[in-house]
Parts: structure tokens; C-alpha cells; sequence
């Protein structure tokens, strides 16, 4: 018998619509994928999400979100899909433990991952100075210096709003001129906080169960370096986590599935929630609300279907 919804996905855009469709009396299906939580749950603080004043974990915030889309009746199945046929109704699922699904509605909800630089000390300092999220992370390095790495324009904004709460905040770019636009440029080199370290990689993290250190290579001279820093922030880009519909739903040249106002891909019962599609703000509340979103078209999407039939039948 085909699922009412399934959610692929376990982020907070994911968790939200299973709450809500668990509401619903729609008894979802939500597969995990890889990382239950997504990004969030490798956050060590949250202290911006709404109805936690004290702060909470990630781990923590996600663990809550599971309890409370179970309480309702929502089904939460530790796998991965492998493999999606959406172009017949049901929307047919296969995952990486060799089950099998049929789906009414899906949510996509796979998210997005930052780009990381995939050098030693990274991984294993990673919540412990190493962030991808200003945002998430700033506060804890006040008076700090800090590293932001890129050139782009999200690597100069988030590195002027580092500079409410560092010392000095160092911008490590491995060119000598950025590819931000040139307002923030502007704004960037008029703060007395900001620091320009150009034509320079990190080829290494260094730290004892926190940042210390980085060390840094010149990429004219091959010079290493060891340059001092308590924290560093990579904005070197994100890649949506949509192989999986690759071939099937419309996505931008990014891999950013493609969607109307109102979370509505291509494909009629299919739906994208968070960072599949939302290119921008990239924070834990805006998905859970495009979570809410999603869920609230795919119920509207089963009920006109109950009067008019189901596509294809």
C-alpha cells in the first residue's frame, strides 16, 4: 500500500513536516538519509533558535524534534534512498537496506552540505572551532581572532558579522582579489577588524580539542606558515544534497531544486523543503517553517487528489 507522505530527510525541514502530517493523521514515513539532524545536529550550541533562552545542543534540538513528530504518529526509518522513479504515481522509492516504498506525496528534504576543505584536523576540530554557520557559531568568539576562508560574497558577510563579536577576523583567500561584489568589498576593507591574507590555502588545522593554529601555504611561493587563530569559518560554497532526483525534478545549474511559491517542484505530489531549493538562508527555523510549508501543500495535494484520482489512474 502506497505511503500518504513520505519525507526524505531528517533535518529540521524534514522532522516539521513530519510533525505536522503526524498532525494530520497521515501516519508519514520519514527516511533519515545519512546524518540524522542534517547540519544542525553538528552544531555543538543553538542559542538562536526560538523557545530555547538557555540555548540548546543540535543534537539535542533534533533528538526533541524526533519525540515530538513520533508522539504523533510519525514512522522514522534509519536508512538512505538510494534511488527514486518519479515518473509514475505512486513515486516509487528504494533504499540503501533494500527496502522498498510507494509514495503519494514526497517531501524532499535532503538538504545541503558546505564545502569543506577536506584537510587534516578539520573533521576532528569540527564544532570545537571549526564552523560553517556565523550565524550559529559567532557568539562563542567573542574577542577572539578568527579565520574566514573564501572570496566570495558569503565568506564577506558572514566575516563582517564575525566582526560584532572577534578581535580580528582574517579573511584567507587563495587568490589576490575577491569575487564578492564590490560594495562588500568596500565595507569589508573600511572595517578595522577585517584582515586580507591572500594567495593562501590551509593545509592544516592544528588544535588540542580546540583551534590554535592553521597552517597556511602560499600559493605562489609554497611557503608554510603557521598562522594563529581560535576558530575558523569555511564559506567556500554548499552543495544541495539532490543527486538523488537528478534527471527527474528541474534543479538550477547549482543542483537548487527548482520551485514555485509555494514548495511545488515539476512533478505534481512532489515537494522541496530547506536547503534543497533555499539558496539564501541556510538557518534552522526558516526550513522548519518551509518544513510546515510543504507538508500543508502535499495535505492539500492528497485531499484534491481523493475527488479528482490520482495522475495516471
Amino acid at each position: 500500500m502506497a505511503e500518504n507522505v513520505v519525507i526524505i530527510g531528517s533535518g529540521p525541514a524534514g522532522l516539521t513536516a513530519a510533525i505536522y502530517a503526524a498532525r494530520a493523521n497521515l501516519s508519514p514515513l520519514l527516511i533519515t538519509g545519512q546524518e540524522i539532524g542534517g547540519q544542525i545536529a553538528l552544531t555543538n550550541e543553538v542559542e538562536n533558535y526560538p523557545g530555547f533562552p538557555e540555548g540548546i545542543t543540535g543534537p539535542e534540538l533534533v533528538d526533541l524534534m524526533q519525540k515530538q513528530a513520533m508522539k504523533f504518529g510519525a514512522r522514522i526509518e534509519i536508512d538512505f534512498v538510494s534511488e527514486v522513479n518519479l515518473k509514475t504515481h505512486p513515486f516509487q522509492l528504494k533504499t540503501q537496506n533494500g527496502l522498498e516504498y510507494e509514495a503519494k506525496t514526497l517531501i524532499a528534504a535532503t538538504g545541503a552540505s558546505p564545502r569543506r576543505l577536506n584537510v587534516p584536523g578539520e573533521k576532528e576540530l569540527m564544532g570545537r572551532g571549526v564552523s560553517y554557520c556565523a550565524t550559529c557559531d559567532g557568539f562563542f568568539f567573542r574577542g577572539k581572532e578568527i579565520a574566514v576562508v573564501g572570496g566570495g560574497d558569503s565568506a564577506l558577510q558572514e566575516g563582517l558579522f564575525l566582526t560584532r563579536f572577534a578581535a580580528k577576523v582574517h579573511v584567507i583567500h587563495r587568490r589576490d582579489q575577491f569575487r564578492a561584489q564590490p560594495i562588500l568589498q568596500d565595507r569589508a576593507r573600511e572595517n578595522q577588524k577585517m584582515n586580507f591574507v591572500w594567495n593562501s590555502v590551509i593545509k592544516e588545522i592544528k588544535g588540542n580539542g580546540a583551534v590554535q593554529s592553521l597552517a597556511l601555504e602560499n600559493t605562489r611561493t609554497g611557503d608554510v606558515t603557521q598562522f594563529p587563530a581560535q576558530g575558523v569559518f569555511v564559506y567556500i560554497g554548499h552543495t544541495p544534497n539532490t543527486e538523488l532526483f537528478k534527471g527527474q525534478l528541474d534543479m538550477d545549474e547549482e543542483g537548487y531544486l527548482n520551485v514555485d511559491e509555494r514548495l511545488h517542484t515539476n512533478i505534481p505530489g512532489i515537494f522541496a523543503a530547506g536547503e534543497t531549493h533555499d539558496r539564501v538562508f541556510r538557518q534552522a527555523v526558516v526550513s522548519a517553517g518551509y518544513g510546515c510549508m510543504a507538508q500543508m501543500e502535499a495535505e492539500k495535494f492528497l485531499a484534491d487528489m481523493e475527488h479528482r484520482g490520482y495522475p495516471g489512474k
